[in-house]
């Protein structure tokens, strides 16, 4: 027995160094064909530059890069030379850091990102001497633009945050959240708000939206013309929605339990008392999404045939490809989150989770308003969804450590009965609940393969949306936009098979999801007169007051 563990050992170790000196020939070769392709197109620029000297035209050896779009990049022979060198040496460190890729995936993602930092801090549109449209602001206000920028860089110093949208831009229920609606029931956790019928006769079977609870709720009840709220109610649904409290020393004791007790099954229980019937849809988006997915393998252990259907917006499924949101969540990482957590009164600040995501998406939510606001001088524009990124919330201690070690460090969602909720184990393959998922193609977030193995970890049935856009922007998609979508009818449970055979539409995907839950959301009634009912009576208009707290 113990020579065949011993050989076993020897193969293993033995496959081990195999695989290993394979990934590293193949980094070499990735490195070798980097080196080339930089030197190559190094000389072709340097052609291009000596023949621009005697009059030819000016040629883009390097990839194009929006952050350089404007003429004057390309009108001035230096500035147009150091945007190409910066171009093509940035290209060659990135596919550097690809060659990490054969040896070991969780370190290629790593450098990735940060070389991918690297590379965007150091860009010359980031520096007043080197950017081109800079130094023609600079002549044309005799460096008025700079001094402003001073102002606008001590304002956000002192406020602790970078501006990227103005402070009163918006207000939320008057610019936004003003979907008409009801606060029909409060705890200390959630308040929970019913919305108005806006046609004669609304669908039996109400819906319930979950948000995620890091960022508040009405990324759903924007303005009106891209308010999802707005659309249900005025495609005759009954809707209802969470609105989670702004976490303070109140709500500090609160655990996961917590969470799917005070939260989504309390939600339910006054939704059906309220609407008078047994079935409700339940909507999830992100960690609302997640909770949802708790909830419904709980009923389904616990034999609640609450849900009628689900529907999942950019939600993990297996978090072992959890994105770049992974660079930031080692268990190193993890304990010095505890360790802050702890000292900064018992949870996380916003700030500290909106600086993270910004990291993502650095020059777009970072470098860019670095040249607008300090190098310009100039104020940035009301955008709702950067309003609404900027208004974020608490996060409780004890619920995001739990959060970060059982889903995104040990995966155990995806194992059955892998944890534990209020003594009940959670195995999503009890979940027969038919259930609609959007997943999006440029989600930095939930890469939308690793949301797509819904379909092997539920037994229901499952249609896959894959919509074009980011984690919100590809939710937060209505008519108007045209991001496009992908929809394969065939039951494939590989994602690239699923892609390869998909279909692209135009417009967009909620023109899909409205008639898959009409089909779903029984027969058309007369609308109750009043929100609420003699138990639950109307606390207060929407919003309600946890969505407005600091």
């Amino acid at each position: 027995m113990g020579s065949k563990d011993s050989f076993d050992n020897m193969g293993e170790l033995w496959g081990s160094m195999f695989n290993w000196m394979s990934g590293t020939m193949t980094a070499a070769a990735q490195i070798q064909e980097a080196n080339m392709r930089a030197f190559t197109q190094s000389m072709e620029l340097a052609t291009s530059a000596y023949a621009r000297m005697w009059g030819q035209p000016a040629e883009q050896v390097a990839p194009a890069d929006r952050r350089f779009k404007d003429e004057a990049w390309s009108e001035n022979m230096a500035a147009d030379l150091l945007k190409q060198s910066y171009l093509i040496t940035s290209q060659w460190l990135m596919e550097i850091a690809d060659g990490w890729q054969s040896i070991d995936p969780d370190l290629h993602q790593r450098t990735r990102f940060w070389t991918q930092q690297l590379v965007d801090a150091s860009s010359p549109a980031n520096f007043a001497m080197t950017n081109p449209v800079v130094m023609q602001e600079v002549a044309r206000t005799g460096g008025m633009n700079l001094i402003q920028g001073a102002q606008n860089l001590l304002k956000d110093a002192q406020s602790g945050r970078l501006t990227q949208v103005p402070e009163d831009a918006f207000e939320v229920g008057k610019d936004l959240a003003i979907t008409p609606g009801k606060v029909v029931y409060r705890n200390r956790l959630i308040e929970l708000i019913q919305y108005a019928p806006a046609t004669e006769t609304v669908h039996e079977i109400p819906i319930l939206i979950v948000p995620p609870w890091i960022n508040k709720y009405y990324v759903m009840d924007m303005q009106p013309e891209n308010s999802l709220f707005k659309y249900l109610v005025d495609a005759g649904f009954t809707l209802f929605t969470i609105s989670w409290k702004n976490p303070d020393e109140t709500v500090l004791d609160l655990e996961w339990d917590d969470y799917l007790e005070m939260g989504t099954l309390e939600a339910l229980r006054v939704v059906k008392e309220i609407t008078g019937v047994e079935e409700v849809n339940l909507v999830g988006y992100c960690l609302g999404g997640i909770l949802s997915q708790v909830t419904l393998a709980y009923l389904a252990a616990t034999g609640d045939d609450s849900i009628n259907c689900a529907t999942f917006f950019t939600t993990h499924q297996d978090f072992s490809d959890a994105g770049e949101i992974s660079v930031f969540i080692s268990r190193l990482d993890v304990m010095f989150l505890e360790w802050l957590m702890k000292v900064s009164g018992g949870y996380l600040d916003g700030r500290n989770m909106a600086a993270t995501f910004n990291m993502l998406r650095a020059n777009d939510l970072l470098w860019n308003y670095v040249v607008h606001n300090y190098l310009l001088g100039q104020e940035p524009a009301s955008f709702d969804l950067l309003y609404w990124n900027n208004d974020g919330t608490r996060v409780p201690g004890k619920v995001h450590s739990y959060l970060l070690r059982e889903f995104f460090l040990d995966n155990k969602l995806k194992e059955p009965e892998g944890i534990q909720v209020k003594d009940v184990g959670i195995d999503l393959g009890r979940i027969t609940t038919p259930t609609y998922v959007v997943s999006a193609d440029r989600d930095h977030i939930v890469p939308w393969r690793g949301a797509f193995l819904v379909r092997q970890l539920q037994s229901g049935p499952v249609r896959f949306i894959l919509s074009g856009g980011g984690h919100i922007a590809g939710v937060i998609s209505p008519p108007t936009k045209n991001r496009g979508y992908w929809i394969n009818e065939d039951e494939k449970n590989d994602a690239d098979a699923w892609l390869a055979g998909a279909t692209m539409h135009e417009g967009s995907w909620w023109l899909d999801w409205i008639p898959w839950l009409e089909e779903r959301s029984g027969k058309q009634v007369t609308p109750p007169e009043a929100a609420g009912n003699d138990e639950f009576k109307p606390i207060m208009d929407a919003p309600g007051t946890y969505v407005l707290e600091k």
